[in-house]
């Protein structure tokens, strides 16, 4: 198949990884929490004060595993989507907005999940910083779809 050029593909893709390295902070910042101020032990604490140091630290690493595995599975998904973007792939358009309504759907669960004693499962920073690629992703889907 024939690449086509879409406009605005340079821009695109400078968002694409904008995209990228705050999705990769955002991965990141889980495990960097854990192994120095540990906010998220603190968060699993304030929710369950009568926990046993076990069963918060395996709580804690529940949502630092599940912050870690939605990072990487958006970093794949922006690779994925730069080299489409960078080749001029006819399927990028199509493949990025699927990409951006996958990644903005966890963004608001991530805002939003309750259940137990937690107000939000995930703390409001890792909430925000998960969030920040899909702003970079919705720039992107725009300037691909853009005539």
């Amino acid at each position: 198949m024939a690449a086509t050029a879409l406009p605005e593909t340079g821009k695109a893709v400078r968002a694409m990884y904008i995209g990228l390295a705050l999705t990769v902070l955002a991965a990141l910042a889980p495990l960097i929490d854990v192994a120095t101020v540990d906010g998220l032990g603190a968060h699993v604490r304030s929710a369950y004060p009568n926990w046993p140091d076990d069963l918060v630290a395996t709580d804690r690493n529940a949502i630092a595993g599940y912050l870690a595995v939605i990072g990487a599975l958006g970093i794949a998904g922006w690779l994925w989507s730069i080299v489409g973007a960078r080749k001029h792939a006819r399927w990028v358009r199509v493949v990025s907005t699927i990409m951006f309504s996958l990644g903005a759907s966890v963004a608001l669960l991530n805002l939003s999940l309750s259940g137990g004693a937690y107000t939000n499962v995930i703390p409001p920073l890792h909430s925000a910083l998960g969030a920040l690629p899909a702003l970079a992703g919705l720039a992107a889907v725009v300037l691909l779809w853009k005539r």
